[in-house]
């Protein structure tokens, strides 16, 4: 069942929500450059455990709404305290993946975890998704200004070369060519401002603020976020469990989507 809700006066969010009367309730938040359809393989099984699973796709892209504004980590956060609200949704398990997991990190250290009962981290562009003095890990600022670049003069060519470097496992053609319109279904103004906002924005006075039980997934081959990143997160962030996937990169919600499914399935109870 897919429906909008209205999250400021002119931006409304797509929301995909599957069964609705499930026992317990997963807000899957999707990562760059893709939408909730990212999770394919989480809602293909995890429904059928009798979870209701509900993925959103974040201002700019899939169906939502794409305003030219409100591409930072807050107003990002605030759109899922919107839609939090407004399906009077509790108890819930927040899963972000890569810009999901650090959008998901600012929603609850800025509205207290507000109605999340646990917290799983997926691949996570967090604390950092860029190199810094004090943190030599992830992207440099230069490699990520050259995807902004890329956006702007040819996307579909920058986002076939991202997807060259997002799966470990061997990917099929058609496979490929599925997960590259995903990026296309985004707003190319959304698609830049969103690397701007995982160059410049960081998460490490966010992570201690958690105080929820957290499940951190993370691929041990990830060339977007490096494996450092979720060793960093299980470091910073009290009372977090991190899993390793030995045979995965960035894509592990399909390269070990059993795993992870169960990995899920097992945290929520």
């Amino acid at each position: 069942m897919g429906y909008y809700i209205r999250v400021e006066e002119n931006v409304r969010i797509y929301v995909e929500d599957v069964n609705p009367s499930g026992e317990k309730t997963i807000l899957f938040i999707h990562g760059w450059p893709a939408n909730y359809k990212l999770f394919e393989y989480q809602f293909n099984q995890l429904p059928s455990m009798g979870f209701r699973c509900i993925g959103i796709d974040l201002r700019g892209f899939g169906k939502s709404d794409k305003p030219y504004s409100g591409y930072s980590y807050d107003p990002l956060a605030d759109d899922i305290f919107a839609v939090v609200q407004t399906l009077k949704i509790k108890d819930f398990t927040l899963v972000g993946h890569s810009v999901g997991g650090a959008i998901s990190i600012r929603y609850m250290a800025k509205h207290g975890g507000f109605g999340v009962s646990k917290l799983a981290l997926l691949g996570a562009a967090a604390p950092s998704f860029t190199k810094r003095p004090d943190f030599p890990f992830g992207q440099t600022v230069e490699e990520v200004n050259t995807l902004i670049s890329g956006t702007y003069k040819d996307r579909p060519k920058m986002l076939q070369g991202f997807g060259d470097i997002f799966f470990f496992k061997y990917v099929t053609a058609p496979f490929s060519d599925w997960f590259f319109q995903l990026g296309l279904e985004a707003a190319g103004y959304s698609t830049a401002a969103v690397l701007g906002s995982l160059r410049d924005e960081s998460l490490f006075a966010d992570l201690g603020k958690i105080q929820v039980p957290t499940l951190i997934l993370h691929g041990v081959h990830d060339q977007v976020c490096p494996y450092p990143l979720a060793l960093a997160m299980n470091k910073g962030i009290p009372n977090s469990k991190l899993v390793p996937l030995n045979n995965s990169g960035h894509g592990l919600f399909w390269e070990e989507w059993e795993k992870v499914n169960k990995e899920l399935s097992q945290f929520i109870g």
